[in-house]
């Protein structure tokens, strides 16, 4: 249910648009162009997302018109544009996810929405201390059916039909005497008194003749209080919403401005297939000293904790603003450098940098509250509390800053003051654990604060690091680690952090004691990812050289930061202290294959991974994948999968390769009694490839068959395959043709002299596109359809449409063998779980020549087709299909199989 005045919705990418609730184009690959209402779920047959392209109303909701009730979410869409509805639709694929995802009382429908954003694939930024407040209310309703408009009091629909007004209204707590009020062309026309409630449902017709839609208002009020109203907007046909464009490549933007707005997008976006780099870097080529440019990258930069290459971008972007003028309009790179220098330790420089960032109005509650910081550690308590109140001004909500200063007011001494501030923090924000804690500090009602501020904690070992990381700002190390010491957990970055502050405090026996600690702790769930966690875990391996850990947490966190050659250094220099640990063998694969392209040392710290942990089933698949990166036969790798038949169990990628090599290898029916043996549970963007898998084995079964003249058998193998067992836990997507099924099958009813039911399957056969498409992504006609598209024409005796087939197919690979390939800018998913990285160039090849070969073969060309075959399987040795195909063009002439499949 989206308002009225939504006519047009986005794709989940927004590279698609469609009219709403009449859809009259192709949306999602399924043509709607005899218009259809896309706003019922029996009408939508593919997975599809509808994202509004805007509103001026405040709600959106789902409703069933089978029970007559449903779900609102009410916002002020000033704040909460954002609405957006999801369905796997209603087809046979998407019955099959209603059955994944709920329990029994299906389908299953996502309602999404977003605050200060407008999509889910949009986001806003939050600047730093920034804060941003919303309310927004989800709320059952019933009877109203298409909502017109709706307030967190009552919803309406109106309907205005011949010689009648149609209203229905729902209130969401009781009103006694509402007022529903009906005025047409400004003039009032029916009033009428009614009980409302959420079980006090108000429905009446009114007799009206109405010139225009527009003319009509509907009102409810509750005494003067108006609950909600409802009058069209002009029926004029809307302007369609215009599809999001790929950024184009960096070289081809004519200017500094659009290559920093291209790339701070890609930032913003936190984009899956680009890199915002190229942008920025392109512009400082043309413009070494671009403020804008210099300050944004340096800002990259340091979110990556490379905190001194980030100073010069700064210095560099200050020196452009400082040009003419020694005070820039806006001096946020002077509060930049300060960020940069105080996380290298440099504090002296970075309080000057933070008070001239003072200087302009937008930096002043940031800069005042590190200032605050710096004087705290000093010990200038009056001139700190002095700062924080500054930048107070700015914000009073700045949680972090009421934090310090009632650090401060305790510092000093002012007790009261102290207490009384903090019970204002409280109320601002109950999870305010700096606050509780100096509560407990203050007070004689220590230990029943902490059970409190425990109990709110849960023991989660990041809120105790958090409070902790705002004392040491102000180098409170003594309360930092006395905060600390309140989680009962063995977590590894309690014990770190302990020790990094207690060698703060000049106390390095019991720093060295948690360094030793935290190594020994279990690594289990430990991701350090905070910027704060780089100087404490480089001081742990520097006070404790001995411990190899820190190494490998400090390589996991900058990695993460697309440090690559960084973190493989220090995983190198754990694995020198302690190689016994799998996990880091395990990373430094990674590295390896996917930054430094050695295959071999990936191959070798891999393999070590699995041995010293071999109950670890996402090791062994990832083995396994570099095993088929690497080319190992597909012998060898099957015969790893049946060595280790308990934890291949627990993965289902891993079962897929399972059967994928039974296949590869020919041993088809076992690769079918694997899957019928296992429950499969798909995961988003790779449906189809268990299914996939159980058509191949049936497929293969049902041409031996033919092969050996049992076409009986065949034929029943083959209308099995078009029918999906549960246990593949997906459904056919609309849209699948299956061509070379029905194909066969035409031959097999052919053979049995059913020429009639051959025929129909011929027809069957040729479905679907002829143009063919680039590498395989979610959903697209896999190229050998329209081999079988050919085929099945041929048999047809439509000799032209089968030939303008095969020459498609020819044309395409001859046309795009060189193409030079990059992500597309809008992949949100992909079939493969990409462990390792591809050579798009030698996929697209693979591509291109696998597509002359089923040319060919459908001209009857079997030795080019055969060459076109091997020179795919060069560059993509675990092509599946082109084996399949190869295998065809090896037939000796007389072949039965060969006979009666391609001519």
């Amino acid at each position: 249910i989206f308002p009225p005045d939504v006519h047009s919705v986005y794709d989940h990418g927004k590279r698609a648009v469609s009219r709403f609730p009449i859809a009259k184009g192709i949306y999602y690959k399924h043509d709607y162009s005899e218009g259809v209402d896309i706003s019922r779920y029996k009408n939508i047959p593919v997975p599809t997302s509808y994202m509004a392209e805007s509103s001026d109303y405040d709600f959106v909701g789902g409703y069933d018109y089978q029970k007559e009730a449903g779900l609102l979410h009410v916002a002020d869409h000033h704040f909460s544009p954002g609405k957006k509805q999801w369905t796997w639709g209603c087809g046979d694929f998407g019955k099959a996810w209603d059955r994944n995802l709920t329990d029994e009382d299906g389908p299953y429908i996502e309602l999404m929405t977003g605050v200060y954003t407008e999509n889910q694939p949009d986001f806003t930024w939050l600047k730093p201390f920034e804060e941003k407040v919303f309310k927004q209310y989800f709320m059952p309703y019933k009877k109203v059916g298409a909502v017109k408009n709706a307030t967190i009091y009552a919803a309406m629909n109106v309907e205005i039909e011949e010689g009648n007004i149609s209203v229905t209204v729902y209130g969401t707590q009781k009103y006694d005497n509402a007022q529903i009020v009906v005025r047409n062309a400004g003039k009032e026309i029916y009033r009428e008194s009614a009980a409302l409630s959420p079980v006090d449902i108000f429905e009446e017709k009114i007799a009206a003749q109405v010139g225009k839609p527009q003319d009509i208002c509907v009102s409810v009020y509750a005494g003067e209080r108006l609950l909600v109203e409802y009058q069209p907007k002009e029926d004029k046909i809307p302007e369609l919403a215009k599809p999001a464009e790929a950024a184009k490549d960096p070289e081809e933007i004519m200017t500094n401005e659009e290559l920093l707005l291209t790339a701070q997008h890609i930032e913003q976006h936190r984009h899956a297939t680009y890199l915002p780099d190229p942008y920025y870097l392109e512009g400082l080529k043309r413009d070494p000293g671009d403020s804008r440019i210099n300050n944004a990258y340096g800002m990259l930069l340091f979110r990556r904790g490379n905190f001194a290459e980030a100073e010069k971008y700064f210095r560099a972007a200050i020196k452009r603003l400082t040009w003419r003028s020694p005070n820039p309009y806006n001096n946020e790179a002077y509060y930049n450098l300060g960020l940069a220098l105080y996380f290298q330790g440099n504090q002296s420089e970075a309080y000057d940098a933070f008070y001239k960032a003072a200087w302009s109005n937008e930096q002043q509650e940031m800069s005042y509250y590190y200032l605050a910081a710096i004087e705290a550690g000093r010990r200038n308590f009056e001139q700190a509390l002095e700062l924080i109140e500054k930048g107070l001004v700015k914000n009073t909500h700045n949680i972090k800053a009421r934090g310090l200063k009632a650090i401060i007011l305790r510092k000093l001494g002012l007790i009261k003051e102290a207490e009384a501030w903090i019970k204002e923090n409280l109320e601002i924000d109950a999870f305010d654990y700096v606050s509780m804690f100096e509560l407990a500090l203050l007070g004689d009602n220590r230990k029943m604060i902490l059970d409190e501020m425990n109990a709110l904690m849960r023991d989660f070992h990041e809120n105790y690091l958090q409070a902790a990381r705002d004392y040491a700002e102000a180098e409170c190390y003594e309360e930092a680690v006395e905060i600390l010491n309140q989680c009962t957990k063995e977590q590894p970055m309690l014990s770190y952090y302990k020790g990094y502050y207690l060698g703060k405090m000049g106390r390095q026996k019991e720093a060295a004691a948690e360094y030793q600690k935290a190594d020994r702790c279990s690594p289990l769930y430990c991701f350090p990812n905070k910027l704060e966690d780089i100087a404490v875990l480089k001081d742990a391996f520097t006070e404790y050289p001995a411990g190899a850990k820190a190494y490998y947490y400090l390589g996991n966190l900058f990695y993460d930061k697309l440090q690559f050659d960084r973190a493989a250094e220090l995983w190198e220099k754990s694995v020198e202290i302690d190689d016994n640990y799998p996990t880091v063998h395990r990373n430094l694969a990674l590295a390896y294959f996917n930054k430094q392209k050695d295959a071999e040392k990936a191959k070798l710290h891999l393999e070590k991974a699995f041995c010293l942990d071999k109950t670890d089933a996402r090791v062994f698949f990832e083995l396994d994948q570099l095993y088929k990166k690497m080319g190992v036969s597909f012998a060898e790798r099957l015969k790893n999968y049946e060595e280790h038949p308990d934890i291949i169990a627990e993965r289902d990628d891993a079962m897929l390769e399972f059967v994928t090599l039974y296949n590869l290898t020919g041993m088809y029916q076992k690769a079918y009694d694997t899957i019928m043996s296992h429950n499969f549970r798909p995961w988003e963007g790779a449906e189809g490839r268990i299914s996939g898998q159980y058509k191949i084995a049936l497929t293969e079964m049902a041409k031996d068959a033919i092969a050996g003249d049992s076409f009986e058998k065949a034929e029943r193998l083959l209308e099995q395959s078009l029918e999906y067992p549960l246990n593949l836990g997906e459904g056919r997507l609309e849209g699948t043709k299956d061509n070379n099924i029905y194909y066969y099958l035409g031959i097999v009813k052919e053979a049995l002299g059913k020429t009639d039911e051959a025929g129909e399957c011929f027809k069957k056969a040729d479905r679907g596109e002829d143009e063919p498409a680039g590498m395989m992504y979610y959903y697209d006609q896999p190229a050998d359809m329209i081999l079988y598209k050919g085929l099945a024409n041929l048999k047809l005796g439509n000799h032209k449409a089968a030939y303008a087939c095969f020459n498609k197919l020819m044309d395409y690979g001859e046309r795009h063998l060189y193409d030079e390939m990059k992500n597309d800018f809008f992949a949100v998913s992909l079939p493969d779980f990409l462990i390792f990285e591809d050579d798009m160039n030698r996929k697209n090849k693979a591509h291109c020549y696998y597509l002359m070969g089923l040319a060919n073969l459908g001209l009857g060309n079997k030795g080019k087709a055969g060459q076109q075959f091997k020179k795919a399987l060069f560059y993509d040795f675990n092509h599946q299909n082109c084996r399949i195909y190869l295998k065809m063009t090896e037939y000796v002439d007389g072949d039965p199989a060969d006979n009666r499949t391609v001519h």
